[in-house]
């Protein structure tokens, strides 16, 4: 899957220097331990973990640390691992709840320059399901199979002052996001995982989102292997930091 990595990060981009001319010794170690010891590594893989889930959950890791340069690299090393053009898209167009459309747009944009490179025609197939009608119910109908049934009526509920923040996580969160095609529910959760874990500071959302992907399938032994996975570009910090919520939710979960 990265065989081609080591040649695409040697370039610096506007530049006619090269990674390789600059810095052999960083080149060499990075490439080393990212693309061998982390991906050969048995406690950093598990049989749901194909190349090309890891490619996405890598993405959306990108994404989630603001790791534009980075992802132009790994964009295409994913679209050859299996990751499709819509996935891609979905990927990007879900950040968008986690971390705002102001840290997306780039992302946004840079998908759309290296499919125009590889001349895909766009904009790609509509992935829609629900209506301005009937993403309401739709999306809370999402939060009760992916959290508990605790979620129903969970638009209504809390302080006045801030309720209409829980209607936009069922309405825009989930309504419009989580029903739409391209990506399944396990898919989803998996990469809202690699979006909070990069980010940081949301350890809360982390932990639920942790017990979010337990409830929908994805095992903690696979979620540990998606954080080792996507640690060379989030550090050890956020890195432990993931593990511990996801211990946390397993613990509650009584896994």
């Amino acid at each position: 899957m990265f065989d081609e990595l080591k040649t695409r990060m040697n370039k610096f981009w506007n530049s006619d220097k090269t990674l390789q001319e600059t810095d052999p010794e960083f080149v060499e170690l990075f490439s080393r331990f990212a693309y061998d010891e982390v991906l050969n590594e048995p406690g950093a893989n598990h049989p749901d973990l194909d190349d090309e889930t890891r490619a996405m959950a890598i993405l959306a890791t990108l994404i989630g640390c603001q790791g534009i340069d980075d992802y132009e690299l790994m964009l295409p090393v994913a679209f050859e691992s299996g990751v499709s053009g819509v996935q891609a898209k979905e990927i990007v167009y879900q950040a968008v709840a986690y971390l705002g459309f102001g840290r997306v747009l780039p992302f946004l944009k840079k998908t759309n320059e290296v499919l125009g490179a590889m001349n895909v025609a766009l904009p790609l197939p509509a992935q829609g399901t629900v209506t301005p009608e009937t993403r309401a119910e739709a999306g809370e109908k999402a939060q009760i199979s992916i959290f508990g049934e605790h979620m129903r009526g969970f638009a209504q509920s809390g302080p006045e002052e801030t309720r209409h923040i829980n209607k936009w996580l069922a309405d825009n969160c989930f309504g419009d996001y989580y029903t739409r095609g391209g990506l399944t529910v396990r898919q989803r959760e998996m990469i809202t995982l690699c979006f909070l874990a990069a980010q940081g500071g949301c350890e809360p959302q982390l932990t639920a989102h942790a017990g979010a992907n337990l409830k929908v399938g994805n095992e903690k032994r696979l979620l540990i292997a998606v954080v080792s996975q996507c640690m060379p570009y989030i550090g050890y910090p956020r890195t432990l930091n993931a593990i511990r919520c996801i211990n946390e939710a397993a613990k509650t979960a009584g896994e």
